[in-house]
């Protein structure tokens, strides 16, 4: 059933269209829950054989993954094919591939999602490809219905999306990331561990943008001063406010590109404690940025040297400091682990917590499913 394609411009859906390819419009429907290399091969498959796709995302309300997230990480991923479009609806019709009355219902849901233009091609890998196109008058088209060539499902990576990262695109690693944040006071080992625990997990970490703000100020006050040394470094409230925002830009960068832990030496919270030690409280901006990790490891300064680098100011401080945080942590509804004693043991007990993290999972809830009796699920 394959037509020539219209000229090039808009499509009767409003998406952008193509000048050649072997259908007009082909439709892609599933829940994407969540989005796949297996989705992402499918949509391609389309998108190189029509002239317009329109890609219905169709989740029930019971599923975890917000629709319009799922949304952004399949339009992120498929900018360069404008000629896809996707649209959201929520199908919260029980599943029955059995059941007319049920194919009825659910293929009401995906014609009202296309609109009004022909579907002349209808591409999955599910069984139930041939009715879905018979019901839409169109060509069905079966891309890797045996997963051969991207063996991987949804249901495989809802249930341990840490065996199957590789196949999750960098949207979809950032929402599933378990950030683990490093704090403590000055010389009390932060970034020794941060740097430590990415190299057990193979992942990335993020360094602490204060630091490098601190060393190029003072580089700036030693070219009209060259006596001077990180005491006559002087902070504002705008100061920390880019530590803050600089600090979470390079944080979501790392979240797309590592594994399922991501490490993170400092955060607003700590920022909002520094921004108290240096100007005697901590903003209202500061303290708002704050975010939720998934674990605080608080490096506590107990015997651990303190070591000037020629960056650090507070070793009378660190008592104090580590104090505060302790404070900070104690009511922010987050998991805090005290790091203690020698190197090893610190690293053996944050190691042990990232662990546990791991081993908890992600509770995502199911979608619906065919009965089970049903030999078509």
């Amino acid at each position: 059933m394959s037509a020539p394609a219209p000229a090039p411009g808009r499509g009767d859906d409003g998406g952008a269209e193509r000048r050649a390819a072997e259908f007009r419009h082909g439709l892609v429907v599933g829940k994407f829950d969540p989005p796949h290399a297996g989705h992402h091969a499918l949509i391609e498959a389309a998108a190189a054989r029509c002239a317009a796709v329109t890609v219905v995302v169709a989740p029930s309300r019971r599923e975890s993954i917000p629709l319009d997230v799922r949304l952004d990480w399949l339009r992120e991923v498929h900018a360069d094919a404008p000629w896809v479009r996707f649209v959201g609806r929520y199908d919260d019709h029980p599943v029955d591939y059995a059941d007319p009355v049920a194919w009825d219902a659910h293929c009401a849901v995906f014609r009202a999602a296309v609109g009004d233009r022909p579907v002349d091609a209808v591409f999955t890998s599910e069984a139930y490809g041939d009715e879905l196109a018979r019901r839409f008058d169109a060509v069905p088209v079966a891309v890797d219905p045996r997963r051969r060539t991207v063996p991987i499902s949804g249901t495989a990576v809802r249930a341990d999306p840490v065996a199957h990262w590789r196949w999750l695109a960098p949207p979809v690693r950032a929402w599933f990331v378990r950030r683990v944040v490093v704090v403590g006071a000055e010389s009390t080992g932060t970034t020794t561990m941060a740097a430590a625990l990415a190299a057990h997990y193979n992942t990335a970490w993020v360094p602490e943008y204060g630091r490098e703000s601190t060393a190029r100020k003072l580089a700036r006050l030693r070219e009209r001063r060259p006596e001077a040394t990180v005491f006559d470094v002087t902070w504002d409230r705008a100061d920390f406010r880019e530590v803050v925002r600089e600090q979470q830009s390079a944080e979501d960068a790392a979240a797309r590109s590592g594994g399922p832990l991501l490490i993170c030496d400092t955060d607003a919270r700590a920022t909002a404690v520094w921004e108290e030690r240096y100007l005697g409280s901590a903003s209202p901006q500061v303290r708002a940025a704050a975010r939720r990790p998934a674990l605080y490891l608080l490096t506590d300064h107990r015997g651990v040297p303190f070591t000037d680098d020629g960056l650090r100011d507070g070793a009378h401080l660190r008592a104090w400091m580590t104090d505060r945080f302790r404070a900070e942590l104690a009511g922010c509804g987050v998991p805090v682990v005290e790091l203690t004693g020698t190197y090893e043991e610190r690293l053996g007990r944050a190691v042990a917590a990232c662990d546990a993290l791991l081993a908890e999972g992600w509770s995502l809830a199911d979608p619906l499913r065919p009965p089970v009796d049903n030999p078509a699920s």
